[in-house]
Parts: C-alpha cells; sequence; structure tokens
C-alpha cells in the first residue's frame, strides 16, 4: 500500500518493506491455523465421537437442528446475495465468469478422480455423482463465511455474489444432472 502500512490479515504486513524482507512468515501463518477454534472445535468432534455414541448424538441433537439450521444459513446467505448482485456487475465481471465456471470445472476434477476410485476399488456409480456435486458446490456454504472471517477487509459483494447469487444455482441446476447422467452413462445404473 503506497504512502502508509497496513495490517491484512492477524498481524502480516501488507507492505513487504514494513517487515523487512520481501518473504512470507509461514510459521505465523501455521501457528496462528493450529490455535484457531475451527481446529479445536474438529478435534473436540472428534474425541466425542471417539468416547460417546456418534448415533445417539446424531439422532438426538443434530439430526433435529441440521434441517433448521442449515435452512436459516441458506435463507440469510441468499437475502445478502441478492442485495449484493448489483455490486458484483460494478466491481468483479472476473469473479462472474469464475462463478459459472470453477463450480463444473470441481465437478469435472472430482468426477474423474471418483471414476479412478470406482474402477480400482469398486466405489459405487451413485458415490462417484456425489462426490462431483460435492465438489461443484463445495465453496457455496463454507465459503463466504470463512472468507468474511478470515479476510475482514475483503469486498463481499464479490465473494458472497459470485458464491451464492451464481455458484449455488449453477451448481444446482446444471451440476446435479450432469453429473449423476454422466455416472450413469460412464458407469451404469
Amino acid at each position: 500500500m503506497p504512502g502508509g502500512s497496513g495490517i491484512v490479515a492477524s498481524g502480516y504486513p501488507s507492505d513487504p518493506s514494513d517487515s523487512g524482507n520481501s518473504r512470507v512468515q509461514i510459521w505465523p501463518i501455521i501457528q496462528e491455523s493450529l490455535q484457531g477454534s475451527a481446529l479445536s472445535a474438529l478435534l473436540l468432534g472428534l474425541a466425542l465421537g471417539i468416547v460417546t455414541r456418534p448415533e445417539s448424538v446424531y439422532e438426538s441433537f443434530y439430526d433435529p437442528l441440521f434441517r433448521g439450521l442449515l435452512s436459516i444459513l441458506m435463507l440469510i446467505m441468499g437475502m445478502e446475495a441478492w442485495s449484493r448482485i448489483g455490486e458484483l456487475r460494478k466491481v468483479a465481471q472476473w469473479y462472474a465468469v469464475y462463478a459459472v465456471v470453477a463450480p463444473l470445472l470441481h465437478g469435472f476434477i472430482a468426477f474423474g478422480l471418483g471414476m479412478v476410485a470406482h474402477y480400482a476399488t469398486g466405489f459405487s456409480p451413485g458415490g462417484v455423482a456425489l462426490l462431483a456435486i460435492i465438489a461443484a458446490s463445495s465453496s457455496d456454504i463454507s465459503g463466504p463465511p470463512t472468507l468474511r472471517a478470515g479476510i475482514p477487509s475483503a469486498n463481499p459483494s464479490a465473494y458472497i455474489g459470485a458464491s451464492t447469487a451464481i455458484g449455488t444455482p449453477i451448481a444446482i441446476a446444471i451440476g446435479i444432472p450432469l453429473f449423476v447422467g454422466l455416472a450413469q452413462a460412464m458407469v451404469g445404473g
């Protein structure tokens, strides 16, 4: 940033001249990742899964709440995406192009890996299609909150509008029928 210094994310200088060298320091990034709340929650979940009966936790806690919480998340993301779709047109045409291309590209990569797994291990055709569909829509739910938390200075109209307003409909309307049909055509059943 000419004429001033700024902090981009968690203490990493945005101007390389501020740090004395132009190399990115990897250890602070690793250290911050290991101390993050997401990793703590993941490890706690694994520990609870080891010492408890996961089926009872799923049936009594997770299953009843999942649909409602997911619906609320998707409603909020959809409202925010709709309110920012105009800003997306102004700031980032390439984000819109990426939002159309990326779900299909990611889906085709996962479909290829799923086919390798099918021939190597007997992975089911439904599993191949599901892997491709999940890869096609992987950034739609987790991407915007991750970017909002990780890079607060990023323009939300770009990533929310591109991911939720464009990427999600592409993954649903084109990705699901495409990958299911492709799996049926290539593997059968």
